[in-house]
């Protein structure tokens, strides 16, 4: 990225989103134009390719704590002609943005006054121009061209900007773990010319006129300044012949299929890094880093555990003859049936354990299917049924479920009389 994308491109406007918008914010408005102007949606449509790389650019700054922070701060340094269009006074009158004479803007810069160029705790916009541009602006010399602190320097590499997507899979992937294919359409490094944006045969030149720093010095009067490099742009680097596929970017839209491995038990919204395959850098930086989002689709029957994800929750109805007398049922797992025994007089509501049949760690962990039986009561009674659960009243009548309660409630109303 050029220095002067710094200062001239309004990254808020291309997400339409206010300057002191959240990082949540931001992320929604790049997904929604990202969405809607997708090349795989809008095929052969230079407009939305163009909107797509916009937001693309935008968001690598903005998403980017520190590089948003540097940009602000060049914006607000640089915008509206702050510094007169980097330009100074003369002698001793007064320099446009209101700095009167004998105050030496090279100050400003890391170096002039009394301390000199490359002086021990020198900072100032050096120090920021250094962060932007990738070149130190070391020393604002008094004679216009580069300061000898300049020559040879190499803008600095700049790492890519992380980038997010989500995926949805069922609860049996999530279980057993799965691998799915990813497609995806993203800014990239142009495979054409490696990212350097020279056509294949050739390679960029360092720019004479700033030594490769990006930025230059001159002086005007009893001021210097230090201003981004015009004839390379602030890179450092001139490319006589663009790439023919990325244009001289370095970076073209491209799609891309890459294999995602989901781990057994994973839960929903977990993030799943894959290194390296985000936003390419710039100046030869590493790339970013992708990560994925997963989203698991609810299961009609089984569930997790909330004490411990590892095991699996299952429901299973029962009639009454079968927690009266016990029983041995057949239950699914999520890799075949197994048999579980019902004791005797079990309540409606009870939890039993199949052990090795929950989530199964690659590192050996595995965990339980909890079995939950639970009473079915029929909506509909045939007549020898109606006849029969009659009988069986009359004949438990002496028989009181609540008679615990009955107790309580009872004691409780008399020690309330007696106090």
């Amino acid at each position: 990225m050029s220095a002067r994308d710094w200062v001239e491109k309004d990254y808020y406007r291309e997400l339409g989103v206010a300057k002191d918008a959240s990082e949540a914010d931001i992320k929604k408005a790049y997904r929604k134009i990202a969405r809607e102007n997708h090349p795989d949606t809008k095929q052969n449509d230079a407009k939305a390719e163009a909107k797509f790389k916009a937001a693309g650019e935008a968001y690598g700054v903005l998403s980017d704590p520190e590089k948003r922070r540097q940009y602000d701060e060049a914006r607000t340094l640089f915008s509206g002609g702050r510094f007169g269009g980097f330009g100074g006074g003369r002698g001793g009158g007064t320099a446009p943005g209101g700095f009167s004479g004998g105050f030496d803007v090279g100050d400003l810069f890391g170096g002039g006054g009394a301390r000199g160029a490359g002086a021990p705790g020198a900072g100032g916009l050096g120090d920021l121009l250094g962060g932007l541009f990738g070149g130190a602006a070391a020393g604002a010399g008094t004679a216009a061209g580069p300061t000898p602190g300049m020559a040879g320097t190499r803008p600095r590499e700049q790492r890519g900007a992380d980038v997010e997507t989500d995926v949805r899979i069922d609860f049996a992937e999530a279980v057993g773990g799965t691998t799915l294919p990813l497609r995806l359409a993203s800014p990239a490094r142009c495979n054409t010319c490696g990212g350097n944006g020279a056509k294949p045969g050739t390679s960029p030149r360092t720019c004479l006129t700033c030594g490769g720093a990006g930025v230059v010095s001159r002086s005007q009067g009893a001021f210097a300044f230090s201003e981004p490099c015009r004839d390379c742009s602030g890179t450092g680097s001139i490319v006589d012949d663009p790439c023919p596929e990325c244009g001289g970017d370095g970076v073209s839209t491209r799609s891309r299929t890459l294999t995602v491995r989901i781990p057994p038990g994973v839960d929903d919204g977990q993030r799943i890094r894959l290194a390296g395959q985000g936003q390419p850098g710039s100046r030869g930086g590493p790339a970013g880093d992708l990560f994925v989002v997963v989203h698991v689709n609810a299961d009609g029957a089984f569930g997790r555990s909330e004490r411990n994800p590892d095991d699996l929750t299952l429901t299973v109805p029962v009639t009454f003859p079968e927690l009266v007398d016990g029983t041995t049922i057949t239950v699914p797992t999520m890799d075949g049936k197994v048999s579980l025994k019902v004791p005797a007089g079990s309540q409606s509501g009870r939890t039993l354990r199949v052990r090795g049949r929950g989530v199964r760690r690659k590192d050996g962990r595995t965990g339980d299917l909890l079995v939950t039986i639970e009473l079915s009561v029929p909506q509909r009674l045939s007549p020898e049924a109606r006849d029969a659960l009659d009988a069986y009243a009359k004949a438990t009548a002496d028989h009181d479920p609540r008679a615990d309660l009955t107790r309580r409630a009872e004691a409780a109303a008399r020690r309330e009389t007696a106090s």
